[in-house]
């Protein structure tokens, strides 16, 4: 072999060690993450932030919500899911969400090509339920009112499209900028035929809202312990560490086909 080629090959192993590594880096980057967002989205973060451990996941700023109207199409136990992709689905994804939690926007930003992929190809079918452990955590009233405008937006038949416009503009945790009605309905503006008389006033009268603080109460006594709780087919995957968006697709593709 001439000392060329040699080099050339040695060049091309170089370059595919590199781009390797390359690829560990970055899936380790959004590991941690997820990870460590995840810090901040239990029910015990009272403690972590110092105030009182008594107080976590109490609802500081809000009067009670009224009767637990479900939205349009909602389904499940208690009518406590929005449901995303095809009945006929042989993988369902089961995710519990605060619009306020950072580790839920991880998770959203990580997963979302891939869950649409799934849901739109009739592999997968994906059920929301919304909670709203920050606002018991921190104060405030932004996961009870992004909870209850994105169930009006499943009113209006454009659920999906608004929970990932809430996500893209999701506030700092601290900041509870979701409770300013105002803002959400804004939002609903990058949302195609979202913006109507009906959407304003579910937002503005709370029509929902009794029915976020039961699907909360049904986290809280589900025994889980933090947002975002994700479970395929009744497994909790968002604790495997080596769960990926490939990894994922992977699951469902198999069941789809067995």
């Amino acid at each position: 072999m001439s000392e060329k080629n040699h080099e050339g090959k040695r060049t091309a192993r170089e370059r595919l060690a590199a781009e390797r590594e390359k690829q560990k880096t970055a899936e380790k980057r959004r590991r941690a993450l997820i990870v460590g967002a995840s810090v901040v989205c239990v029910l015990g973060l009272a403690a972590v932030i110092g105030v009182a451990a008594a107080n976590a996941g109490k609802d500081k700023g809000s009067k009670s919500s009224g009767p637990a109207t479900a939205p349009s199409g909602a389904q499940g136990k208690d009518g406590l899911a929005i449901p995303v992709g095809k009945d006929g689905a042989k993988s369902t994804l089961t995710v519990w969400e605060d619009f306020r939690c950072p580790a839920c926007r991880a998770f959203e930003t990580a997963y979302r090509p891939t869950l649409h992929e799934l849901a739109d190809s009739g592999q997968l079918r994906i059920e929301y339920h919304l909670v709203r452990l920050i606002d018991g955590n921190l104060g405030g009233t932004g996961s009870l009112r992004a909870g209850n405008a994105a169930a009006c937006a499943q009113d209006a038949g454009r659920f999906r499209d608004y929970h990932d416009v809430l996500y893209d503009n999701q506030p700092e945790e601290t900041d509870d900028a979701f409770s300013d009605n105002t803002k959400l309905i804004a939002l609903a503006g990058k949302v195609g035929g979202l913006d109507t008389t009906a959407f304003r006033a579910c937002v503005d009268k709370g029509t929902h809202d009794g029915w976020v603080d039961k699907s909360n109460a049904a986290f809280k006594s589900s025994g889980f312990t933090g947002t975002p709780t994700v479970l395929l087919n009744g497994k909790n995957i968002y604790q495997d560490q080596s769960m990926t968006p490939a990894k994922l697709k992977q699951l469902v593709q198999q069941a789809d086909k067995g």
